[in-house]
């Protein structure tokens, strides 16, 4: 575990600090300032719970149940059980580092001071993260609105001591042991409580921060790959010229052509497309691959500033303000949350759906200029990167499929009191499926193109550019293996995904090109 500490409550969280904690198994204080706005806050709920009216969330049951009153002898009863009837998840076990992120992020809004919880609590949830304990959370039982419920829910619950938490080194055992050996006591909810432990847009939030930090590596890597492709194909570089991109100032398409120029800096294999055949223009996912992946940058950049916006908000209802007044609202409504986990997956399923077109045309002798059908070392007995393809193929299917919204999909729930829902757990479920799958397609590229290079390379007379030698001599070393007579592909594949998922590839083209976009 990384000892790194983050401390919550001084200033505003950033989205490193998140992942730190989330990845990295970073360690969590809380900062003075913020339990003193934590005891604040509970003053005021106490205060509150002491009157006879009725506050919802304090004294009052939950959603369409809140019409009853609750009196001061069944309230902490009231706070527990809305922890145990919510953590009703069901499905396979989400991953530990956004557990973690959720977690972390609910406790950041605890210490806001806004939810009107006691510091006790706060610090019992800083205390589970700190020993990696991660409660177990399953795939469904979120909506995305008033809070990513269930997931919240089966938190809560490993604070109570009760239902399951995996130990450090990954192992499920009664939360309330896992507990009892860390020394840490089981919260005792008190009025309001509960509520406030469930009620956020935490683990949607939490996946959209990993996603853009994921995302913003693997468009710099589309960038490297697409570059590679450009010289394998004997491609022109002018297109890729600033004054062309300047005159539709798209920031994202200038940074993905001045990424591309630099990979292509002194290569001997671009501007050939007039020789043996003699092209005026490339095809459209060579020339175009800046407009492509620029607009994926340009929707990260939009995603960043929700998410940005999202991480400095403190959700949940009802919510203490400073004078005291405690209010019901609709904060912990997905919807902006949602749609850019939507926006995101539509953004990688196209830039997958150019890589594998650049890969297509690498492998089609009547389209790749000379290059052997399918990069095989003796086509006809050996098949070379053919089913390769296939395999991009059936993962660009997929994203296809994974870049329909959730987030336009609301069903009614709780008896038509919570009507209309964000979806946004579901978004942001299905684009860590196409983060993978984009890093997998992008993998498939950079294979073929650096075996169609090496190939080029010794019939062009000419060799490709530094920036590319050197990412092809990394990959090779990371285990994904050159030209040569057909082998056992699947090994070499994963390499070059992995090469790609790690940022090994980014580090290699940086290595001479300087840093990139």
């Amino acid at each position: 575990m990384n000892m790194h500490t983050v401390v919550v409550g001084s200033s505003g969280t950033t989205p490193k600090e998140v992942i730190a904690v989330a990845r990295d198994g970073a360690r969590i204080e809380l900062h003075p300032e913020a339990v003193e706005a934590l005891r604040t806050a509970r003053g005021f709920i106490d205060d509150l719970a002491a009157k006879p009216d009725p506050v919802y969330g304090v004294s009052t049951g939950f959603g369409a149940l809140a019409v009853r009153h609750i009196g001061p002898e069944l309230r902490a009863q009231l706070q527990r059980n809305i922890v145990r009837s919510h953590a009703a998840g069901m499905g396979p076990r989400v991953e530990r580092e956004v557990v973690r992120a959720l977690m972390f992020l609910r406790l950041k809004t605890l210490a806001s001071g806004r939810t009107g919880v006691r510091p006790e609590v706060a610090q019992a949830m800083a205390d589970v993260l700190n020993t990696g304990i991660t409660p177990v959370v399953h795939e469904y039982g979120s909506l995305g609105c008033s809070g990513d419920l269930a997931p919240l829910s089966h938190c809560a619950l490993t604070l109570m001591g009760e239902g399951e938490a995996e130990d450090r080194d990954g192992v499920v055992r009664p939360a309330g042991e896992l507990l009892a050996e860390a020394g840490i006591a089981p919260v005792e909810l008190r009025e309001k409580e509960g509520l406030a432990l469930l009620n956020g847009t935490d683990g949607m939030l939490g996946m959209l921060l990993m996603a853009c930090a994921d995302l913003a590596r693997l468009f710099t890597s589309a960038d490297i790959a697409a570059a590679l492709s450009l010289e394998a194909l004997l491609g022109t570089d002018r297109v890729l010229a600033p004054e062309l991109h300047a005159i539709r100032p798209h920031p994202g398409q200038a940074a993905s052509a001045a990424n591309m120029l630099k990979v292509l800096a002194g290569s001997g294999l671009t501007g050939h497309h007039q020789d043996d055949a003699p092209r005026v223009q490339d095809a459209y996912s060579v020339r175009c691959a800046p407009q492509v992946a620029g607009a994926g940058r340009d929707t990260l950049t939009h995603a960043r500033t929700v998410a940005e916006r999202e991480l400095a908000a403190a959700v949940d209802n009802p919510v203490v303000l400073p004078d005291g007044r405690v209010e019901s609202n609709g904060n912990f409504h997905g919807a902006p949350v949602a749609y850019v986990l939507d926006f995101l997956a539509v953004a990688a399923a196209d830039l997958a759906s150019v890589a594998e077109r650049r890969t297509d045309r690498l492998l089609d002798k009547n389209r790749s200029h000379g290059l052997p059908p399918f990069l095989a070392h003796d086509a006809g007995v050996d098949s070379g990167l053919m089913i390769a393809q296939y395999t991009q193929a059936a993962l660009v299917s997929e994203l296809k499929r994974l870049a329909v919204p959730a987030s336009v999909d609301s069903i009614p729930s709780s008896a038509m009191q919570e009507d209309h829902v964000s979806m946004g757990w579901s978004a942001a479920r299905k684009l860590r499926t196409a983060v993978d799958g984009l890093s997998r397609v992008i993998g498939v590229e950079l294979y073929a193109a650096a075996r169609a290079v090496e190939l080029r390379s010794r019939t062009a007379g000419a060799a490709p550019g530094e920036a590319a030698r050197a990412v092809v001599a990394a990959l090779r070393e990371a285990g994904a293996e050159g030209p040569g007579e057909d082998r056992f592909l699947a090994p070499d594949l994963g390499a070059a995904e992995a090469f790609v998922r790690s940022g090994a590839l980014v580090a290699a083209a940086e290595s001479v090109t300087g840093p990139l976009a």
